[in-house]
């Protein structure tokens, strides 16, 4: 089975949706979400690891359909994304700022790759999830 780091994967994707005119920097918002779990004495192990683990997500969301480049005429620089649908519909699910968000990623954990496109989507078409 393949795990993620939901908090990180959440955070990369809030950046997205924020990010018009400005270019994503996942490696930076990886060392910015160290520094808060350091200041909530929350270890995360190596800080390189963390923002290799940053930019191979930004790579995965791409490939698999969640984020996709911004358009110009939405600010975009060549160098930023937008959430897809499929990205909206996964912030939405795993967002820690929705109350029972832990649900939908218990459900996503128990999946082989929850992010796999196809088991995704079939994930998040079950209305109890979404």
């Amino acid at each position: 089975m393949t795990t993620y780091n939901w908090t990180l994967i959440e955070r990369l994707l809030h950046e997205v949706q924020n990010g018009a005119g400005e270019p994503f920097a996942p490696r930076q918002y990886a060392e910015d979400y160290a520094v808060e779990m350091a200041n909530e004495a929350q270890k995360l192990g190596s800080l390189d690891d963390l923002k290799k683990l940053a930019s191979d997500y930004e790579a995965l969301l791409l490939k698999q359909g969640y984020i996709e480049p911004r358009p110009e005429d939405e600010g975009g620089t060549g160098e930023n994304f937008v959430l897809t649908e499929r990205g909206s519909r996964l912030l939405c699910m795993i967002d820690s700022s929705n109350p029972g968000s832990e649900h939908p990623i218990q459900v996503l954990n128990e999946q082989v790759d929850p992010l796999d496109p196809e088991t995704f989507d079939s994930v998040a078409a079950k209305p109890q999830i979404a």
